[in-house]
């Protein structure tokens, strides 16, 4: 082992040459390698000492210390030192080296290794120092690994983590032995040993630090403080080359003074070693100061500072500055953690109350912080309620914990968690270190009284087995047991006690030795006999002397006073116990001649007990002179006595007594027993209740037998007299009952009515429930619900009512679409009007024309023929029948209409889809025509998706012509509600709010900035007019514009966005469901497209082509209500634009990008809101069929009342039969296709003319054209009639067999009951029968007479109706039979398949009824809006007259002012005029209104004048320019011109061709000289 000598200078290293002997070239490299593994092993010691210093932790020797750290435990605790974020203690594997030490290092020891290389990567040490991890674990290169650890520790030293490595160099001493192992195991390796000298300037080179430089700075300082100068000092201190870190100004004295010491200190020693050193082998730095000694007198310094700064804080008593001043670097105090802050500040200041010098000094501060710190961690693992920290904690030897035993740590940790809570509730957060010892010396002591207590229960033993009375007795009291209740008196008796309990014992070989609870129960035993035996003295005393004074009546409370169980005393016998007593007395007295005092009682059979009753002495041993009383009654045999009594009053009681006895015996001694014994007699007599039973019976029998005898003869003997009696009674009970009942139904009228209809709703409700739910329902229940099938009069008035609004909602929709289009060709001329482009008598002309459509020609528009092919000639029935005929088949086989729409160019198309198609449809007015337009829709979508779309963003790019259909007829009158009612509140919210303003244009918001500076100020700008987005946006005002109209577009658009999201509902059916068509049929199309691209092709049609542009246009699409002349400003414009493009972005989830690059910041917004669109979108497609949704199927039109009516021009009839003419080879291919024959029965397309038959016109009418043109228009009502009922051949045949027999059916069953359909028609009819048949068809005929014509039955189901009964039963089976054959019905079943349909139609009539309703409140609706977007447009009209009016008046003035002449005083008597304004071209130039004159030079502008008229028309300015005064040219200005090129950024206008002017300061200067503003 090495060891240390006292530092001597002068004592030479190992293997230098001391003498004068020359030695041999082997001898010298012997030598020098000895000299090798020496300075190896110093370097190991130098490492060993720095670790243990580092870890407080004891390694292994020196020559063992390289094998002691290949497992890597030390290295990574070494690494947890210096990183303890890195590493903690849990991490490292094998951390007590308990595995090592029993078999070796582990595979897992290598994660020790890395851990520790990993944590020096994470400090930055640099790489070039690093073993490999087989360097260490197979100990292929220890010294690397030593090296390592050197260059760490002064890296370490450097970042002020570590203390400083020693050098060691020369200052120990191994054995020649030591030394020569160490240098084989080199040469076993064959390791090249590391220079250990170059550590610093590798780490320099390696940490970029210029050495020269370094070299130079630490020159300089050490230069510096030979000068003593402290400025000068802390200069060449702060010089970044140095590499010093935490340099103070302040502390500049303080540097200067220990810096000057300590190099005076290396100086003197310097001196000392240079006496026997040569001058080659002097280093620069042994007089120097070094870097590293240099920094650490710095840290010493800032140490000392940082020490009283935090005695100072701790005077001030602030818990949160002492811990800030703890936790400075400088202080070089341990970690401390912010939670104990209060303890620190309390602890500390009460340690420096202590100290006499009311200070602290490091050293105090160190072992004071560190156990405190070790405190702290100690109460927050005791908050957790972790046992296994708080054990580690208290194990910790930071803490300092005095009498701290380690086999006690678990209950230490127990009772600290249990005084933590204690001290919780009081209010107090820590344990304080004293309370915490305090804890520990209790629970010491404790563990004392535990041992103490051990050596007191092995003397109680000991005495127990020796016998004697006196030595246990002693033990007992022994203050170490702490046996309680211990009586010297009984000392006998706790020997014979304990000693019984021991021997009990000792039969167990486990233990033979009696514990303290087992003493103590012994001793509670002993306790326990000695009452008892008191008490059985006093009974046997209290007993014998009653006796013997014979006081009867004290015996009952002597025995309730003395005996064990006071229940055993029964009060009833307390005269049996005293006579049993004393005959047992008196029998035992007899036999006794002389006795004693002395009484002998025996407890639990092993212990005696004596007592004398003369002097009242006790004893547990047997007296010298014991002579027993024998003539006394002793405890067991009075006990017996009084048992005996009780029992025998228990058994004669019992039989007889009540539960409260029962309870009293039971809590006798005796009492469960004799209970027992009761209970087995009872289950005797039980088990033998038959013979019990029949011997009872027996006895009973024979008493009734001779009453009943005796009884009986007595009426035999007044049998008459008992007859009478009988009849009477029976007679008066019968009519009591009678009228006892009839007055309970009279005074629950009520109630019996009430239950008798909720009787028969039940039994209605279960036959209607049966009528719906069941599959078969039967004929009983169908025949209740048949008279359903009726059509009442309110019926055909609803039916009629319904044909009558739908034709006024068609023709309305005609009339205003025709009014809409010439109230906008209106608009039109108006403006042109205004810029002057067409006179007012156009404009005049055009009102009379639209005055007269609003009068009489309207009126004719609006006055349709409801009478259908009664206006036209008669000849020309047939021909209308077929068109019937024609446009039945167009309606209901939307495959002629769609294949027809796409064979026309789209411009026809589009206005073929705007009148014939909406109008065979009625604009889709009811259930029925909406249900086939959707498949008309339907169709056409799927066709023009797989005819006409390539790419699925050609739905979006292009312009379908089934959508833009889709959208023009869901935004028609059906829709326009619907769109109000979505959009019109928020709408109107951003129009009525004053103060939105949102322009996203970076150029319009500039030149809108630019306007309102030059307008406000009057004077010309100096910013250029024309600038670019990018150069707009480089001025802050326009950015800081922008973003506020960015918020308020988000806040206004989240507003829209809500609407339409929360509306879902009101979205019209017709458009969800197409949208629902076009997304399947572009995914059947292209199975590969994501549903992302889907959902935007819905949200194109949903949003962009529907909802898009009644955003942009609420005006144009009467979202909100405008008066007539009042229109939406530019602003308000703008903003709905905004938001609309905003959402239209979000919907296509197309970013801001290019030149919208300035919005970009709202693009996570616009995705935010793409989620909420795409759900939107995804719920708006799920909606079910058109069948499901109307109630509609193939037969629905068979069975309706009334048949479809269409209004339809004559000019559209000839259109349509013309375009189908001219496409039938693509729309009907098939010749023998019905709509070719159709068109074959039509023949050529007709004339206007010869439509209506000769006659219609006068040929000679010179205005025939005009009239023919007119008539063209001429509305008519078409009843549309199928050729073909449904399908073609037999079916068709059977369906309308079906339908008569089911007709017949119903008249049969309602007149002849019976319970299956065959049985009815097997049983003849009876007279009645036929009489009430004959009534029902009389009133039916009656009825039929007043049913509209078109709502009439064929021909043939009225005359089956007329038939007799019994004729129409003949034909219901004949008719049963043929549709038998054909397969309907089935008479296997008795014809319950037509009893179904029955059933079927009864259920859809209902629906219809209620659909019926449904659709007339709709209609009215619709009518409601139509009517007031009439009035609105009448409003416009009357509106535009009052305009032409006034134009009109104005044009009179104008006439008639040119015509006045001036008076005298040379003033007009017309309207006064403001005065001209006259400026010269240099005056304009000068105010910024003039900006040039072509060709001619500024200092002319002097010889230009201005004169600036105001005209008679309002608004409009002469301005005549002259040259030197002589008048050149003329312009007019319009006020409103300017305002418009204002609005649209036009910053320079152009006067004369040549002269430039600003809009701006023009408008100003007009505004300024002739309105006043």
């Amino acid at each position: 082992m090495p060891h240390e000598e006292l530092p001597s200078l002068q004592r030479p290293r190992y293997g230098s040459i001391v003498d004068d002997e020359r030695l041999s070239a082997e001898e010298m490299d012997e030598r020098r390698r000895q000299n090798i593994a020496y300075e190896y092993l110093c370097h190991l010691e130098e490492a060993k000492r720095w670790m243990e210093v580092c870890l407080v932790e004891e390694l292994p020797p020196t020559t063992e210390l390289e094998e002691g750290l290949r497992n890597g435990v030390y290295l990574a605790k070494l690494a947890k030192f210096f990183a303890p974020k890195m590493v903690s203690e849990k991490k490292i594997y094998d951390v007590e080296q308990t595995r090592y030490k029993k078999s070796g290092l582990h595979f897992r020891h290598t994660d020790n290794t890395v851990q520790w290389l990993r944590a020096m990567e994470s400090i930055g040490l640099p790489k070039i120092f690093y073993p490999e991890t087989t360097d260490v674990y197979d100990r292929k290169n220890i010294p690397r690994m030593i090296y390592c650890i050197h260059a760490l520790s002064l890296y370490l030293f450097k970042l002020g983590i570590a203390p400083q490595i020693q050098d060691l160099l020369g200052k120990v001493d191994f054995t020649e032995e030591e030394i020569s192992n160490m240098r084989k195991e080199l040469e076993k390796y064959g390791i090249q040993m590391p220079s250990f000298s170059k550590i610093g300037g590798i780490l320099a080179n390696e940490l970029s630090v210029d050495e020269a430089a370094l070299h130079a700075a630490v020159i300089a300082i050490n230069e510096a403080i030979e000068k003593g100068i402290a400025e000068q000092t802390i200069v060449t201190l702060r010089n970044p080359n140095a590499v010093l870190s935490l340099v103070d100004e302040n502390l500049a004295q303080e540097y200067q003074k220990e810096l000057w010491e300590a190099k005076k200190g290396k100086e003197e020693n310097a001196r000392l070693k240079n006496n026997c050193i040569s001058e080659e082998e002097r280093d620069a730095y042994e007089e120097l100061l070094t870097q590293a000694e240099i920094q650490g007198n710095i840290n010493k310094v800032n140490r000392l500072t940082a020490v009283d700064h935090i005695n100072a804080v701790i005077r001030e008593g602030d818990p949160e500055n002492t811990l800030l001043a703890l936790k400075k670097p400088e202080a070089q105090l341990p970690a401390v953690y912010p939670f104990a802050a209060v303890m620190y500040q309390n602890e500390l200041f009460n340690l420096q109350k202590q100290s006499a010098m009311n200070y602290l000094a490091h050293e105090e501060l160190l072992i004071a912080v560190e156990m405190l710190s070790a405190v702290a961690l100690l109460n927050q693992a005791l908050n957790s309620n972790d046992l296994v920290s708080v054990q580690n904690q208290l194990r910790s030897p930071a803490i300092g914990f005095n009498n701290l035993d380690e086999t006690c740590v678990e209950r230490y940790a127990n009772e600290l968690l249990s005084i933590k809570l204690e001290v919780l509730s009081q209010g107090q957060e820590n344990l304080s270190w004293n309370e915490i010892q305090n804890c520990i010396d209790m629970v010491n002591i404790q563990i004392q009284e535990e041992n103490d207590r051990v050596v007191a229960v092995g003397r109680i033993n000991e005495a127990i087995d020796e016998g004697d009375p006196a030595k246990t007795l002693a033990s007992l009291q022994l203050p170490t047991a702490r046996i309680k209740e211990v009586d010297p008196d009984y000392a006998q008796h706790y020997q014979d006690v304990l000693y019984h309990a021991k021997s009990q014992k000792q039969k167990d070989p486990a233990s033979k030795i009696l514990w303290l609870d087992e003493i103590q129960q012994a001793v509670y035993e002993a306790n326990m006999d000695q009452d008892k035996a008191k008490q059985w003295v006093t009974l046997v005393v209290d007993v014998n002397q009653c006796l013997e004074k014979e006081k009867t009546s004290d015996i009952l409370s002597v025995l309730k006073t003395s005996v064990c169980n006071t229940n055993d005393v029964i009060p009833e016998c307390a005269g049996k116990y005293y006579d049993a007593l004393s005959k047992a007395k008196e029998q035992k007295s007899g036999s006794v001649s002389t006795e004693g005092p002395w009484l002998k009682l025996t407890l639990q059979e092993k212990y005696d007990y004596y007592y004398n009753v003369n002097s009242k002495e006790n004893s547990w041993v047997t007296p010298e002179s014991f002579f027993r009383k024998e003539s006394w009654l002793m405890e067991k045999e009075i006990e017996d006595i009084v048992e005996e009594v009780t029992a025998g009053y228990i058994r004669e009681k019992i039989w007889s007594a009540s539960e409260d006895l029962l309870l009293r015996f039971g809590a006798t001694t005796s009492g469960p027993f004799l209970r027992k014994e009761y209970e087995a007699r009872k289950s005797f007599l039980y088990d033998q209740e038959e013979n019990v039973v029949k011997i009872q019976a027996f006895w009973k029998g024979h008493k009734q037998r001779m009453s009943y005898l005796s009884r009986r003869q007595t009426f035999i003997d007044h049998i008459p007299s008992i007859v009478k009696i009988q009849a009477w009674f029976r007679m008066i009970l019968a009519r009591r009952n009678y009228l006892s009942r009839l007055q309970y139904f009279r005074d629950h009228k009520n109630e019996i009515v009430k239950i008798q209809s909720l009787l028969r709703a039940s039994k209605a409700r279960d036959d209607y429930k049966t009528l719906v739910g069941s599959e078969n329902p039967p004929l009983s229940v169908i025949r209740k619900f048949v008279h359903l099938l009726d059509q009442s009069d309110l019926d055909f008035q609803e039916e009629l009512e319904v044909a009558r609004i739908r034709g006024e909602v068609v023709t309305k929709i005609r009339g205003n679409q025709q009014l809409e289009k010439d109230l906008n060709l209106m608009d039109i001329k108006i403006g042109l009007l205004v810029k002057n482009r067409i006179t007012l008598e156009d404009v005049i002309s055009h009102r009379t024309k639209l005055n007269k459509k609003k009068g009489g020609e309207m009126q004719i528009l609006n006055n349709t023929d409801n009478q259908g092919i009664k206006s036209l000639s008669k000849e020309r029935r047939k021909t209308l029948e077929t068109y019937q005929q024609l446009f039945y088949l167009l309606q209901t086989n939307p495959l002629y209409l769609a294949k027809l729409i796409f064979q026309m160019p789209q411009n026809k198309s589009t206005k073929f889809m705007d009148t014939v198609i909406f109008t065979l449809y009625n604009y889709a007015s009811n259930q029925r025509e909406e249900y086939l337009l959707l498949k008309l829709f339907k169709t056409a979508l799927e066709e023009e998706v797989k005819s006409k779309v390539d790419q699925v963003q050609d739905i979006v790019t292009g312009n379908p012509t089934v959508i833009k259909m889709v959208v023009s007829f869901n935004r028609g009158a059906r829709g326009q509600n619907t769109l109000r009612q979505l959009l019109a509140p928020v709408v109107k919210e951003i129009i009525e709010d004053k103060n939105l303003v949102i322009n996203t244009n970076p150029v319009e918001v500039y030149k809108a900035w630019v306007n309102q500076l030059e307008t406000q100020t009057g004077e010309a700008s100096n910013l250029p007019y024309d600038v670019t987005a990018e150069q707009a946006l480089t001025y802050p005002e326009v950015k800081n514009k922008l973003e506020a109209s960015s918020e308020s577009l988000q806040r206004v658009t989240d507003k829209v966005l809500n609407s339409i999201i929360s509306s879902l509902d009101l979205l019209p059916y017709g458009l969800r469901y197409i949208a629902k068509v076009l997304k399947n049929s572009i995914h059947e199309k292209f199975p590969e497209a994501a549903e992302d691209e889907l959902l935007k092709i819905v949200g194109n049609l949903l949003y962009y082509r529907y909802m898009n542009p009644a955003i942009v246009a609420p005006d144009g699409f009467d979202i909100i209500d405008m008066t007539a002349g009042g229109q939406i400003n530019s602003d308000q414009r703008r903003n709905l634009g905004t938001v609309a493009k905003v959402l239209q972005h979000a919907a296509s989830n197309k970013l801001f990008e290019g030149e919208n690059e300035h919005l970009a910041s709202t693009n996570s917004y616009l995705s935010d809101t793409y989620q909420k669109f795409r759900k939107y979108f995804k719920e708006a497609c799920d909606v079910p069929e058109p069948e499901e949704k109307f109630n509609m199927d193939k037969y629905t039109d068979v069975v309706t009342v009334s048949k479809p009516v269409i209004f339809i021009s004559i000019e559209e009839i000839i259109n349509t039969h013309s375009l189908l003419l001219e496409h039938q080879d693509a729309i009907a291919p098939e010749k023998n296709d019905l709509l070719n024959e159709l068109l074959e029965l039509l023949g050529e397309v007709p004339s206007v003319e010869s439509f209506l038959g000769e006659g219609a016109v006068d040929p000679n009418d010179p205005n025939k054209a005009n009239t023919l043109n007119q008539l063209a228009k001429t509305e008519i009502s078409l009843s549309l009639t199928s050729k073909y009922d449904l399908g073609d051949g037999e079916g068709i045949d059977g369906q309308s067999l079906m339908i008569k027999t089911k007709k017949l059916i119903i008249d049969v069953i309602r007149n002849q009951p019976g319970n299956t359909l065959t049985e009815i028609l097997e049983t003849p009819a009876t007279t009645q029968q036929e009489r009430d048949h004959a009534t029902d068809m009389v009133s039916r005929a009656m009825k039929d007479s007043k049913t509209p014509e078109e709502m009439k039955e064929s021909q043939s189901v009225a005359e089956d109706a007329q038939l007799p009964l019994e004729q129409k039963k003949r034909k219901v089976q004949r008719n049963l039979r043929t549709l038998e054959q054909m397969g309907h019905v089935s008479s296997k079943n008795k014809y319950q398949d037509i009893l179904n349909e029955i059933a079927k139609d009864i259920r859809n009539q209902r629906i219809h009824r209620k659909l019926r309703k449904a659709e007339l409140a709709k209609l009215q609706q619709t009518l409601k809006a139509l009517n007031e977007k009439a009035a609105f447009y009448e409003e416009q009209v009357n509106y535009y007259d009052t305009y032409i009016k006034t134009c009109l008046d104005n044009l009179k003035i104008k006439n008639s002012r040119r015509s006045i002449k001036l008076d005298g005083k040379g003033e007009a008597k017309g309207m006064k005029r403001a005065k001209p304004v006259k400026y010269t071209a240099a005056k304009l130039h000068e105010k910024g209104v003039l900006l040039g004159i072509d060709d001619l030079q500024t200092n002319q502008f002097k010889n230009v004048t201005f004169d600036i008229i105001s005209t008679e028309d309002v608004g409009i300015f002469d301005v005549k320019s002259k040259f030197l005064g002589v008048e050149m040219e003329k312009v007019q200005l319009n006020i409103q011109d300017l305002l418009e090129m204002q609005y649209e950024g036009i910053a320079v206008m152009k006067m004369f061709d040549k002269v430039k002017v600003n809009v701006n300061l023009l408008i100003y200067l007009l505004n300024k000289k002739f309105y006043g503003k």
